[in-house]
């Protein structure tokens, strides 16, 4: 390509990525933003030349950002260009170069840019010293391609939340998403791994693209030769400090496309233009989500039919996962053999031999052994483990490990990814947030799926279909907070994921339901660019409630919520709907009139971080508890609670904000408790709620073990007071929070 139609070329990227810009700047919400972004991507990944003008462009675009400080235009530039970089074919040396001092400038900016720039700015350092590595693994680990040289396996999970998916929707959405991955065969992907590192390492002077691909396509052996480039580039990639690392893979590489080509009775010293090798959408799986331990239980599905799952080391408990409402089973059992083999019966012994390469066989009293000498972990390896379960929460010190002993056990490598994407609105998170604390609980006692696997979390929010028109391009900010407030704090968010939200329930009416459904790349397309290129967190605090009802004989409820709290007083709100004369000599009796009493102790949250206890008082109406804030000036990390009140002059409504609180009445009716504004998590005849941050249940089990050995005013002394005791609900976007 000459330069002027490079220009021409140039020039016709730069027009489409402005229009995103000026969509992106735009404060009108629209349904179709994403795919402005989408059109173009879907342009330039199949053909090399294109892909090569939107990295030019839109690493001189991020360059002018920068130095005009539009701090607005910085992330989705960025995002733009690094996935352009993962899918181009061959990138010159002079242009890897300068999107690599590119990235490393955003490590001047505050958070969040160097954060998202230091991430940038490692992939592209390795994929600069091993080219085609991060399309490679990528690939390998979306789509669990069988290997010895990258273990890594990950998933897609999507769960729709059914109080707001139809089933015609879902049937819709289900056949959009999965079909996507199931037109590429294992064969067909190796030969994209292969096709695409001989590229991008020989690239157009050692290379030709279109001889390779009919090469690749006769070549009866590709499983081979599959093998072949990834031991090379994992090799490189591990050796990538030697100097000599890449010269050695370019041999390598060049030898496996003379034999390649050869095979195939083609040329091997045949040059010509590359051809485009786009990335597959990842494999996911759609789940409509109807109990909540359905999630838990596919993630571990996923796991137990993996190719690399190790038999052997997975026990038949490993599977069984408790009911999520039930209690946390105790996994201890008094053992009264004496543990020697020979005292066992007859019976007993044959039972309990090893069977198929170390798995073993149960009898029917539950009694099993393994081979093998089991040493038990000393008290240092134990928590050990008991840390490595609880996940980084924001870059806040955790306890570190003690020293003076050498032999701990090893950490174990978790080899699986799972991305769990939830839509819906602030139900579904509820929902979320809850079997996640119920998941901690039973991993605090016993380890099993938060060891094995790495689990990320993403969210969709998608309202039902209004029925206003004036409303259909506006998402609803009273049932998703949550969303909302991402897309206040993340602009390429909102962009992409929440206009996203807004499409996804026009889909069912678009579609013909009496005509086979012809799938729509679109859908897995969008998630696929989410769950790839958001990873930046945003932390959720999770709230712990502990709900005493007026019946003493019913025992007291523990539950948690992410963002919302509302308390009615069912009696005082049947008044209000009543009739004209209702209302009228509903006015008789002033203790109706002003609603009902409540006490309320609190911490009170002040502008210096500092927590004075406070109590008031009141008669209300209702009261509204929120804890996701309505600008990107309030804390995160607090409640904002409302009082509602009729409107007379002797009681008028009031806000406090706090990180705990207790409310109770002396009210013989009691009141109404729901939490995230899911009528499926209702409490009623409710005497006083109290609500503190909810705690990571593995601190509390490694307090109760080093209270054992220490006393208590020890155990929160050194580094202990630093370590995070709550837990957050981490939701990814692409740039965390933007303040």
């Amino acid at each position: 390509m000459d330069s002027a139609e490079s220009a021409a070329l140039d020039s016709e990227i730069y027009r489409s990525l402005q229009a995103i810009l000026r969509e992106l700047d735009s404060l009108q919400p629209a349904f179709n933003k994403g795919m402005l972004r989408w059109t173009l991507h879907k342009k330039v990944q199949a053909d090399p030349m294109w892909n090569l003008a939107l990295v030019r462009v839109a690493v001189k675009e991020l360059e002018r950002a920068e130095r005009v400080d539009l701090k607005a235009h910085i992330v989705p530039l960025l995002h733009t260009m690094v996935y352009a970089v993962i899918q181009a074919v061959y990138i010159p040396d002079d242009l890897y170069k300068r999107v690599y001092d590119a990235c490393k400038r955003l490590l001047t900016l505050p958070q969040p840019f160097c954060s998202v720039g230091l991430n940038y700015t490692r992939l592209l350092k390795t994929e600069r010293t091993t080219p085609g590595l991060l399309y490679q693994r990528m690939l390998v680990s979306e789509h669990s391609l069988r290997n010895e040289h990258y273990p890594l396996q990950e998933w897609v999970f999507v769960f729709a939340d059914p109080a707001v998916f139809s089933e015609s929707l879902g049937l819709v959405l289900k056949a959009d998403i999965e079909s996507a991955g199931q037109m590429e065969t294992q064969l067909g992907l190796m030969q994209k791994v292969v096709q695409r590192s001989l590229q991008a390492t020989l690239g157009q002077e050692n290379c030709s693209g279109h001889t390779l691909t009919q090469a690749l396509q006769e070549l009866e052996d590709v499983e081979c030769y599959f093998g072949e480039v990834l031991s090379a580039v994992e090799q490189s990639a591990a050796e990538s400090k030697n100097e000599q690392s890449h010269s050695h893979l370019v041999q390598k590489i060049q030898q496996l496309y003379t034999e390649v080509l050869l095979s195939a009775g083609k040329d091997p010293l045949s040059r010509g233009a590359l051809t485009g090798v786009p990335l597959p959408v990842p494999d996911m799986s759609f789940h409509m989500w109807w109990e909540e331990e359905e999630l838990w239980r596919e993630l571990t599905k996923f796991i137990r039919s993996s190719s690399l799952s190790d038999s052997c080391s997975l026990s038949p408990e490993d599977f069984d996962l408790p009911d999520l409402d039930s209690e946390m089973p105790r996994h201890s059992v008094m053992s009264t053999d004496s543990g020697i083999e020979r005292d066992l019966q007859p019976s007993e012994a044959s039972e309990s031999e090893l069977c198929g390469g170390g798995q073993v066989r149960r009898s029917e009293s539950g009694l099993s052994r393994r081979g093998g000498m089991k040493v038990k972990p000393s008290l240092t390896d134990s928590m050990s483990l008991i840390q490595d379960a609880l996940q980084d929460t924001g870059g806040r010190a955790v306890l570190q490990r003690k020293t003076g002993r050498t032999d701990s056990l090893p950490q174990p490598q978790r080899q699986f990814t799972a991305n769990v994407v939830l839509m819906g609105d602030d139900r579904v998170l509820g929902r979320l947030a809850r079997a996640y604390y119920w998941l901690r609980k039973r991993e605090a006692r016993r380890l099993f799926l938060t060891k094995k696997i790495n689990i990320k979390m993403f969210y969709i929010p998608v309202t039902k279909q209004p029925s206003s028109p004036s409303t259909e391009n506006v998402l609803d900010s009273d049932l998703c907070a949550v969303g909302s407030y991402l897309s206040m704090v993340d602009p390429w968010y909102e962009f992409n994921v929440s206009s996203l939200g807004l499409t996804i329930p026009k889909l069912a009416s678009m579609c013909d339901l009496t005509k086979p459904h012809e799938p729509n790349p679109f859908l897995a397309d969008e998630i696929s660019y989410y769950v790839r290129m958001g990873q930046q967190p945003v932390y959720f605090s999770i709230y712990y409630v502990k709900v005493v009802f007026s019946n003493q004989t019913k025992d007291p409820v523990e539950e948690v919520f992410l963002s919302h709290l509302g308390i009615d007083f069912p009696e005082f709100k049947a008044h209000r709907t009543t009739t004209k004369e209702a209302t009228i000599r509903q006015k008789k009796g002033p203790v109706e009139l002003c609603g009902a009493l409540v006490s309320l102790s609190y911490r009170k949250v002040s502008l210096s971080n500092r927590e004075t206890e406070s109590g008031l008082t009141l008669r209300t109406t209702g009261v509204q508890i929120s804890a996701v804030p309505n600008n990107r000036t309030e804390d995160l990390n607090c409640l904002t609670v409302d009082f509602s009140s009729t409107k007379t002059k002797s009681s008028s409504g009031s806000r406090i904000r706090t990180c705990s609180l207790k409310l109770k009445t002396p009210e013989v009716t009691g009141f109404s408790v729901c939490l995230d504004k899911d009528l499926r998590r209702t409490f009623r005849d409710v005497q006083s709620v109290e609500i503190t941050p909810c705690k990571d249940p593995g601190y509390f089990v490694q307090k109760s073990v080093m209270s054992k050995f220490s006393s208590e005013e020890k155990v929160d002394e050194g580094l202990s007071k630093l370590m995070d005791r709550g837990l957050p609900l981490p939701i990814n976007t692409f740039a965390g929070i933007i303040p």
